[in-house]
């Protein structure tokens, strides 16, 4: 019997910014000129490359991250969507996102964003307080976040994310909940509410800011997720809480082990394919799943030795379920148990004896791959022994 492959999605990097934040360790790069017409001309390429993988699939979904993705003309949006739309077919439904930082947004490009085809902005909050965004290395103000998304409604965006931090610096547990307060008032449809942690590769890891301390922590993860429940978003993933019918649907392909292309600067995509055995009597198609990454440095992406592509791997059958619950154990709802041989080719009893281990001490549930409330709060526990599958 013939796999069914998964729903493809495509994510686009968009590696410039104003600034690099102290706390960042994407692949972003400071920059006073954008060279858009060379990038658009290279991300063009880069996906000419990667329409092998596509096999008769439509994209279900966009997403332009970065980065600052905001730095970039409608005009450029409005090609490229277009190029896209001319080599891959869109499903009916498609959501296209765009990361935009309230710092490098002006109103007449959120009009240019929405001709585009661009249905839904992810804006970079991060808090309102004044203390924190400067201790961020923010280069907006509140006053600036809250006209960008009355910029963003005027436009006519009825689908947005705020991307909100929590266990800033020297942050009080009342300063986080105004935040989620001041952030609840704006009316998104979308919150990515997530705590800080000082990554390798950044300036916060070389000179280490004050942070909260832990029974701060908590108090400000219970009584946040208290508020946001209250205001009508629900969380359905570790740090994803969104209106009904409202779910990011691109990262949701992600977390549910979809494909995804990457293309730019340090993209990454992971892609699904079938070959049947030349001594396979029963003619089935044996599934391989395949990570791959672009160059990561803008110059080296714009005048490439090697096109784009400088490195793969194949996922070697025995971390497949590992990766598979890596991504969808962070889901609230978990995911049917059919899916797992859907998505990985494998049996569920690859995932034994540690499964029935955790379903007896009640930290997942019975006939779903799902963790229990209590389980979500073990949840790193859980995938580390998952780990030695």
């Amino acid at each position: 019997m013939s796999k069914v492959l998964p729903p493809l999605s495509l994510y686009v990097h968009i590696p410039w910014c104003v600034k690099k934040c102290p706390y960042c360790d994407f692949n972003s790069h400071e920059s006073a000129t954008i060279p858009e017409q060379d990038y658009f001309d290279a991300l063009l390429k880069d996906l000419e490359l990667d329409l092998v993988f596509v096999q008769g699939r439509e994209l279900s979904s966009i997403f332009f991250g970065g980065g600052t993705p905001s730095l970039m003309s409608g005009k450029f949006y409005q090609r490229f969507i277009s190029e896209i739309a001319q080599r891959i077919p869109f499903s009916d439904t498609i959501e296209i996102t765009m990361e935009a930082n309230p710092g490098t947004t002006e109103a007449s490009r959120f009009f240019e964003y929405r001709a585009a085809g661009i249905n839904r902005l992810s804006i970079g909050v991060q808090s309102f307080g004044a203390p924190q965004l400067k201790a961020l290395g923010r280069i907006h103000s509140a006053d600036e976040a809250v006209r960008a998304v009355e910029q963003a409604k005027a436009a006519g965006f009825t689908n947005f994310n705020l991307d909100l931090m929590h266990g800033l610096p020297e942050q009080s547990a009342e300063q986080a909940l105004d935040d989620i307060d001041r952030a609840i008032s704006l009316a998104p449809n979308h919150l990515s509410w997530y705590q800080l942690t000082i990554e390798k590769n950044t300036e916060f890891y070389s000179q280490p800011p004050i942070l909260p301390k832990e029974e701060t922590l908590w108090d400000i993860q219970e009584r946040g997720a208290e508020k946001l429940q209250a205001a009508g978003y629900a969380q359905y993933e570790v740090s994803a809480f969104a209106k009904p019918g409202m779910r990011a649907r691109h990262n949701l392909n992600y977390w549910t082990f979809g494909d995804y292309l990457g293309i730019g600067a340090g993209a990454h995509g992971k892609v699904t394919y079938t070959e049947v055995a030349s001594n396979n009597k029963s003619n089935t198609d044996s599934m391989h799943l395949l990570r791959y990454r672009k160059s990561r440095q803008p110059k080296d992406y714009l005048k490439p030795r090697i096109l784009y592509r400088v490195g793969e791997e194949e996922i070697a059958q025995q971390d497949l379920g590992f990766e598979f619950l890596m991504n969808v154990l962070r889901l609230k709802e978990g995911v049917s148990e059919d899916s797992f041989m859907a998505r990985t080719g494998l049996e569920l009893q690859r995932l034994e004896p540690q499964l029935s281990t955790f379903r007896a001490q009640g930290l997942m549930h019975a006939s779903r791959l799902q963790v229990t409330d209590k389980g979500f709060l073990f949840l790193n526990t859980i995938l580390e022994k998952f780990s030695d599958l």
